[in-house]
């Protein structure tokens, strides 16, 4: 099967490109290749490469930056995700697409399900959130994954962020007020390739399994990396102030992709301790 992966050079798309091409014929595209934000580039680009499937993991990211690049944040997020449903919908090809757990408000006490009430607190969020909607308006022929809290190799991310702060600072200060579940793009790539090779359509919640908050997930970044001499404090989100509210509560729940594949995703915990392995 051809696939074509938007933003393949980005911390998921490099992972989905490595999984995905030991049984497909993927090609990459990154934003030096094309603009998602113009529908001629994405008509193009389809064009060119004719997939059977297309997979975007091209997205503007900075969840801070986005509360004052609105209408960067929105042309990315949700108009590209337009142009590329349009390009797609006359040739019939599922499109495979990512989307955040900051589409919930975060007053839930127990894990979101795929058909809970969206209701996003911050710019990236709704922007994700009209992506999705544009997409389910356009196409009857898509698998949109919500995702949260994302670490990899070829990005920035909160392990190596922990790791990196650990060298330099003798006490870290970390919240201890925001609940979500962790997880490991190599992990998420494997969700994928199985959705894919299973002809799956539709809305699914896929992170690793379990919740911590951003303290505990802390605590263990450390503890898996060896580094004792590092003391972290938890602070509440008043005493971290962000351009960008975040959800308190994200939890997702995977059962719906767990029933549908016959297959658990791993808990973070061991994903975590995988990831520092390969990197230290």
């Amino acid at each position: 099967m051809r696939i074509l992966v938007l933003g393949h050079r980005g911390m998921l798309g490099c992972d989905i490109v490595d999984r995905l091409s030991l049984d497909h014929d993927v090609v990459g595209k990154d934003i030096d290749e094309f603009d998602i934000t113009v529908p001629e580039e994405c008509i193009r680009v389809v064009a060119e490469i004719q997939p059977e499937v297309v997979v975007n993991a091209a997205a503007y990211t900075d969840v801070d930056g986005c509360e004052t690049k609105r209408e960067t944040c929105f042309s990315v997020n949700a108009d590209g995700v337009k142009f590329v449903a349009l390009a797609c919908r006359d040739k019939h090809i599922k499109i495979v697409h990512f989307s955040t757990d900051y589409v919930f408000n975060g007053t839930k006490e127990t894990p979101y399900k795929e058909n809970d009430e969206c209701d996003p607190i911050n710019v990236y969020g709704k922007s994700k959130l009209e992506g999705e909607r544009c997409l389910q308006n356009l196409s009857n022929n898509f698998i949109i994954i919500r995702t949260a809290w994302l670490y990899g190799k070829n990005g920035k991310n909160f392990v190596n962020t922990i790791v990196g702060k650990a060298k330099e600072e003798a006490t870290l200060r970390v919240v201890h007020d925001q609940m979500g579940s962790p997880t490991y793009t190599v992990d998420l790539a494997t969700a994928v390739h199985v959705l894919i090779n299973g002809d799956h359509r539709g809305l699914f919640h896929v992170t690793n399994r379990g919740r911590c908050t951003w303290y505990e997930f802390a605590l263990k970044i450390l503890e898996y990396a060896n580094i004792t001499d590092v003391r972290v404090d938890p602070i509440t989100t008043d005493e971290f102030p962000r351009a960008a509210s975040r959800p308190r509560y994200s939890v997702l729940s995977s059962k719906k992709f767990s029933e549908q594949v016959n297959r658990t995703m791993r808990f973070w915990q061991f994903a975590l301790k995988d990831y520092i392995n390969r990197i230290t």
